[in-house]
């Protein structure tokens, strides 16, 4: 028997930086240039001048409603934001069960149950047609799962979905309540599109290797959640925030940045994986939260400024900017966002990313099965005597 390899190895960089593995019609991320699309159409002049129906809309569907399209999705998804009937009940068990790990642990499991619930089969086994459907309706339902679990982890019943209200006006009023000022609606609403979908990132990439055996849609999105769970990735946006608690004082900021980049300690909230210029998330974001102002903005402002000096004396030759998690931090804390509902608030909308890729992947039969080196002992050794 030949022990050449059936197939040719090759070398790639750790991580699978940089590696095209497949080709997309969603979207795409110029890291040199600090821009990045959905579709053809800019995400920050989609996020600045559209509503995340539109983008919703453009993502799922594949072009931007015109205002008769616009109603008809808005009449077609509305009713799918309440909740199933048989998952109603579960929600206070499974918000009790995963009280210490916050709304985005349970997500996962309330998505299943409704999933088994509509009788949701593997995407193998599916028309086109109705992968859209199981879509619209997983990508809908997140928000009031995630409110009604938040609320009933705070001994607070579950808040009814009003179709009166936008996708992001609804997310904050089904979490506090309260119908939302405008101005905080339209801000989360900004930051929901601006992060509905970057490229092949890790929870991206994720839900596309497990749409490529196959399954249902809805365990694609749960594997998606598993990887944005991690604080390397989703997690950021409170850490970002706990960095400015911890500076507290402009005058604190040289002095508490120096010491943590010396030790060699990671500032949240700074560097990309793909931009070498300014994100564009970042930007567009500071400027929503410089629309409300405050000592919080400000303290802001001034830390982005003196880290970026800091890291250009310290770190010569890097490119460290602001992420979006940075100012995004910013802008949920100034619109009544708790912390723990800031990576499920990413999540609301990524969602809507995954869910595109999640269809395009299942249009394309092969399953995505890399190869590993092995590099631990020489096989095959002596089996021990038991």
């Amino acid at each position: 028997m030949s022990n050449t390899p059936s197939t040719t190895e090759i070398e790639i960089p750790r991580g699978l930086k940089g590696v095209v593995v497949t080709e997309t019609e969603l979207s795409d991320v110029r890291g040199l240039e600090g821009f990045y699309h959905y579709r053809q159409y800019s995400a920050i002049d989609l996020a600045e001048r559209r509503t995340l129906e539109d983008v919703w809309h453009l993502m799922l569907l594949g072009e931007l409603p015109d205002p008769a399209r616009r109603a008809a999705f808005l009449a077609r998804t509305a009713p799918l934001r309440r909740l199933p009937d048989a998952l109603r009940p579960l929600l206070p068990a499974l918000a009790a069960s995963t009280a210490h790990g916050g709304p985005l642990t349970a997500l996962g499991a309330a998505l299943s149950i409704a999933a088994a619930d509509r009788g949701i089969r593997p995407l193998y086994d599916t028309a086109p047609e109705q992968r859209v459907e199981d879509a619209l309706f997983a990508t809908a339902l997140v928000p009031t799962v995630l409110t009604a679990l938040h609320r009933l982890q705070n001994a607070q019943q579950p808040i009814e979905p009003r179709e009166d209200l936008g996708y992001a006006a609804n997310y904050l009023y089904m979490l506090t309540g309260d119908e939302p000022e405008p101005a905080k609606a339209r801000a989360i609403e900004q930051y929901l599109i601006s992060t509905v979908d970057h490229g092949f990132n890790a929870s991206t990439f994720t839900a596309r290797v497990i749409a490529s055996t196959g399954a249902d849609l809805v365990a694609c999105l749960v594997g998606g959640l598993g990887a944005l769970s991690g604080p390397l990735h989703g997690g950021a946006p409170s850490r970002a925030l706990d960095t400015l608690d911890a500076i507290g004082t402009p005058e604190r900021i040289d002095g508490w940045i120096r010491e943590r980049v010396l030790a060699g300690d990671r500032i949240m909230g700074f560097g990309h994986a793909v931009y070498r210029t300014e994100d564009p998330r970042s930007r567009m974001l500071r400027g929503v939260a410089q629309s409300f102002g405050g000592e919080l903005v400000d303290l802001a402002v001034q830390v982005e400024a003196q880290v970026e000096a800091i890291l250009a004396e310290l770190k010569p030759g890097r490119e460290l900017h602001t992420n979006v998690e940075f100012y995004a931090g910013v802008v949920m804390h100034l619109c009544g966002l708790p912390r723990e509902m800031f990576t499920p608030t990413f999540a609301a909308g990524r969602a809507i990313g995954w869910s595109a890729n999640i269809l395009e992947q299942a249009a394309d039969s092969k399953i995505i099965r890399p190869s590993a080196r092995y590099t631990g002992p020489a096989a095959p050794a002596p089996l021990p005597t038991a």
